[in-house]
């Protein structure tokens, strides 16, 4: 079966890509283009046609990828046409009137490529983000996946256990010949460098997944200090209600933004401060759980007031930055945090905003942005790695001279969790969904 699709945006736009894959893609070209031969080492200039009725479709550029140098590892066409939805719609209808092919279902090239070798399991999955992608620290990281970095490093480890599993089978295979002392110690060795890998990848924060899906940061603080004007903002968009009368904000108001890079899901919360109103009661109570929740605090502190509420003094710590606000009525810094990062600013007037800003993403960078290729970016991989953790975890409390044949099994366990990581077995009941 020959599948095709629109590959690029829909229209209208300058150029639409129309990509065909299958045995037949290259026959089903030639009916289109009426030319008896396609180069695959250069571009196609063609006219396309509609077989039925012989009308020109459009004019355009085909490129020729025959198998298996192409992204699926099958034949593969793409048409570079005029962006017009008619075109397009036109084309598709005259491919889906062609024998044996039809529209691809979403992800089908991917999910061909990966059965036909061309990339692994984290690769499919990183394409998909990289498509997504919507901030330069996610586009980094989805193609530093692409390219296998992670990949890479879970095939290292999955060799050395490999490796270690071959030793271990052969003393059990071999036990009327005296294998030297130093092969036990040797796996041994090479198995607790393999666990302190898994376990320094698992000590991460969850930062892969927290740039994927967005580092949440929340504006906590006093009622009437700002908090809702920070968030339309820096925003730019009428977000929250902003009103003189206090308790204005009760629910928790979320939005998605790219600070300089960084993405970000901002919250804005209730005011807290003592109340008798049940349903301001429950929003305070929200506010207060979801300081604890965040990656990061922004607490909002009016520059001008005397007094801050003790429930608010209690939530400084190092997982926040202080914003003392309203700078145009008290221009002088009216409050001293010992040790936490502090900026004065005019929501306002926007001033010190750019400041606040730079102290947000510097906060984010030193306590989650690490170094390495091996970040987990799904719960999927999390839940293999803690997996194959608990495997070695039981090798490793195992008498391997008296419990050689169970210590086997544990290896054969570990390896078969970091393996399903990149999609060597145990993929089919993901395979769909991704």
């Amino acid at each position: 079966m020959n599948i095709f699709a629109l590959s690029s945006g829909r229209g209208p736009a300058g150029i639409a890509i129309i990509r065909l894959s299958g045995k037949d893609a290259n026959k089903i070209s030639k009916i289109i283009t009426k030319q008896k031969t396609l180069k695959s080492a250069e571009i196609n200039l063609c006219k396309f046609y509609n077989p039925v009725d012989n009308n020109l479709i459009d004019e355009g550029i085909l490129l020729w990828f025959p198998k298996p140098n192409s992204f699926t590892g099958d034949n593969l066409v793409e048409f570079h046409v005029h962006g017009s939805n008619a075109i397009v719609s036109l084309f598709l209808k005259v491919l889906s009137e062609q024998d044996d092919c039809r529209l691809a279902e979403p992800g089908e090239f991917t999910k061909i490529a990966f059965q036909n070798n061309k990339i692994d399991l984290i690769e499919a999955e990183s394409i998909g983000d990289l498509i997504n992608s919507e901030t330069e620290l996610q586009r980094k990281q989805a193609v530093n996946l692409v390219q296998g970095g992670a990949s890479s490093h879970y095939n290292d480890l999955r060799e050395k256990l490999i490796k270690a599993l071959a030793y271990i089978e052969a003393k059990i295979d071999f036990a009327e010949d005296d294998l030297p002392d130093s092969v036990l110690k040797d796996v041994q060795k090479s198995i607790k460098e393999v666990h302190l890998d898994i376990k320094t990848i698992l000590e991460d924060h969850k930062v892969g997944e927290k740039i994927r899906e967005g580092f949440r940061v929340s504006i906590i603080g006093e009622v009437n200090s700002g908090k809702s004007s920070l968030l339309n903002l820096l925003s730019k968009r009428d977000a929250a209600i902003v009103s003189e009368e206090k308790g204005t904000t009760r629910d928790i108001i979320e939005v998605y933004l790219n600070i300089d890079g960084y993405p970000v899901i901002l919250a804005d919360t209730a005011g807290i401060r003592t109340s008798r109103n049940e349903i301001e009661k429950k929003g305070i109570s929200l506010a207060i759980n979801k300081s604890k929740e965040s990656d990061l605090c922004l607490i909002m502190i009016d520059n001008s007031s005397k007094n801050i509420d003790p429930k608010i003094k209690n939530l400084i710590n190092d997982n926040c930055i202080v914003i003392l606000n309203k700078s145009d009525v008290n221009n002088k810094q009216n409050h001293n945090f010992s040790g936490i990062e502090t900026v004065l600013v005019s929501v306002k007037n926007n001033i010190n905003i750019i400041e606040l800003i730079t102290k947000v993403k510097d906060k984010l960078d030193k306590k989650f942005i690490l170094s390495g290729n091996a970040l987990v970016t799904r719960e999927r991989h999390r839940n293999k790695l803690n997996d194959c953790l608990k495997e070695i975890n039981s090798f490793l409390k195992k008498d391997q001279n008296k419990d050689i044949e169970m210590a086997a099994e544990d290896l054969r366990l570990a390896t078969r969790h970091l393996s399903s990581i990149v999609g060597k077995i145990d993929v089919e009941e993901i395979l769909g969904s991704i």
